[in-house]
């Protein structure tokens, strides 16, 4: 029993006249702590002090079956990672509106959606290190094992290796070692919030509204039912994230941060099975095939707009097509829009590559395969290509950390991998992976950029672990996401 001593002054007003009854002590009986401490913010144990970090404008929020968002309240369980139920936020389109804590924020008053991937460390069990195509391994497949936390895995540690975080580095790393994912340390942050949904252009009521190739900041939205902001040079959409939240470190997502969501996402923590395909062919974000593609690109035909065809995120079907198998991870890691990610090849000098030639670049400052013309058929089959010119009128890239660089090499070489980003673990590897025959093609300088996830019309080829390349310029089937550290 706590009896603080509180003085009380009264003081009447009659008239105009003040009249004081003086003062006199009182003792107040206040029974147990929490009337005098102010609750305690909820932690969940299994994350080790990765827990979501919050930051102006981020609101936390908990997100119904049906998609009603409500203001969190940071003292309940407003997310549990052991229960696949992963943290969500958002940012506001007026970001002075206020809300108190279990109240319902209107789905228009929402600019942005985030989920939490906090740190962790995984244990490795393939490093990646194929130089050539062989056959693919379907029982390579398995539950990733991972452990949250915040202290970064040693070489000094049994049982540990120190990250590489490099192109072709091993390191001391062995196959059984846990490793803390490189997503988690360019920044140094404890987590990492990543968009929701692939990035959507606000006010766009079609989809070849959303195709723009511009850098205006104040378009971007990031909600479910929205048209995918494609058409865009990869420099442009660098510039579009970056410029979105500055205090909040906001950036275009990098091929080792889709990595980290892929591999959060297949084990006990996410849906721990392949992500269901986004088919919808109006490139409509979060979005989910009514049945399971079993066919490929070449074969594909189950993509449109019909509800029996595909359903949004806030269904039972939708759900198939989230990292957690319910509203509350990632959407559009499987179909959709093709997303490029910040991951891009070196030339044979170690210079960060721009594109192809003078027509088809990223819009970066870099080495072109060619200037004038361009050829007729593909020649990425081998490295029989001459590196003959540069881009010098773009923007320059930007500091290391924004990007993953990729040693020089063939499409066909693995190896180049960095441990984490989802590319060369997933192998051996015909022209798909071993994990759910997703389609795999490494980046090389005749085409220097990643793309992740695959177009709503891949079928069975599409997927988290689905990695391809492209020039890095406009196509209309291209688009990206957006990543805050704080």
């Amino acid at each position: 029993m706590i009896k603080p001593k509180i003085m009380f002054l009264i003081t009447i007003t009659i008239l105009g006249l003040s009249i004081g009854y003086g003062a006199f002590n009182a003792e107040l009986s206040i029974s147990g702590e929490a009337s005098v401490n102010p609750p305690k913010e909820y932690k969940e144990a299994i994350l080790n002090g990765t827990e979501p970090k919050l930051e102006e404008p981020l609101i936390p929020v908990t997100i119904e079956d049906d998609g009603t968002v409500k203001k969190a309240d940071l003292t309940s369980k407003w997310y549990s990672y052991e229960e696949k139920r992963w943290a969500n936020a958002v940012i506001l389109k007026n970001e002075s509106k206020e809300y108190y804590s279990g109240e319902i924020i209107p789905e228009e008053e929402i600019e942005s959606y985030f989920v939490w991937i906090p740190k962790y460390s995984y244990k490795l069990w393939d490093l990646g290190n194929y130089t050539e195509r062989t056959e693919i391994d379907e029982s390579k497949v398995h539950s990733i094992e991972i452990r949250f936390g915040t202290i970064n895995t040693s070489d000094s540690v049994s049982g540990e290796c120190t990250t590489p975080g490099v192109s072709g580095e091993s390191g001391n790393c062995e196959v059984g070692d846990y490793m803390t994912h490189p997503a988690f340390l360019a920044f140094n942050t404890t987590g990492i919030w990543v968009g929701k949904f692939e990035t959507g252009y606000s006010g766009a009521t079609s989809s070849s509204e959303a195709s723009k190739n511009t850098t205006e900041v104040d378009k971007v939205i990031v909600k479910p039912n929205v048209y995918s902001w494609r058409s865009i040079q990869v420099a442009n959409a660098f510039t579009v994230s970056y410029n979105y939240k500055r205090n909040l470190e906001s950036h275009m997502m990098k091929n080792t941060e889709w990595g980290a969501v892929a591999y959060l996402s297949h084990s006990i923590y996410g849906i721990n099975y392949e992500i269901r395909i986004n088919n919808n062919s109006n490139y409509l974000t979060g979005y989910s095939a009514v049945n399971e593609p079993t066919s490929n690109y070449l074969e594909y035909t189950d993509y449109g707009t019909s509800s029996s065809i595909t359903q949004p995120y806030n269904t039972t079907t939708g759900y198939l097509a989230s990292t957690t198998g319910n509203i509350t991870g990632v959407y559009d890691m499987s179909g959709g829009a093709d997303e490029y990610v910040m991951g891009v090849v070196k030339d044979e000098n170690g210079n960060l590559m721009s594109g192809l030639d003078s027509f088809f670049n990223s819009g970066f400052n870099g080495t072109l395969v060619l200037v004038t013309e361009r050829p007729v058929e593909p020649v990425s089959l081998g490295l029989n290509y001459s590196l003959t010119g540069t881009i010098e009128n773009g923007i320059d890239f930007p500091e290391s950390k924004y990007y993953d660089a990729y040693d020089y090499g063939s499409y066909n070489n693995y190896s180049r991998r960095i441990i984490g980003d989802g590319t060369g673990e997933m192998g051996p590897f015909n022209y798909d992976s071993s994990w759910y025959n997703d389609s795999a093609y490494f980046v090389e300088p005749y085409s220097p950029w990643f793309l992740r996830g695959a177009p709503h019309r891949f079928g069975s080829d599409a997927g988290a672990f689905y990695f391809n390349t492209s020039h890095g310029g406009v196509y209309s089937g291209d688009s990206f996401r957006l990543v805050l550290c704080i």
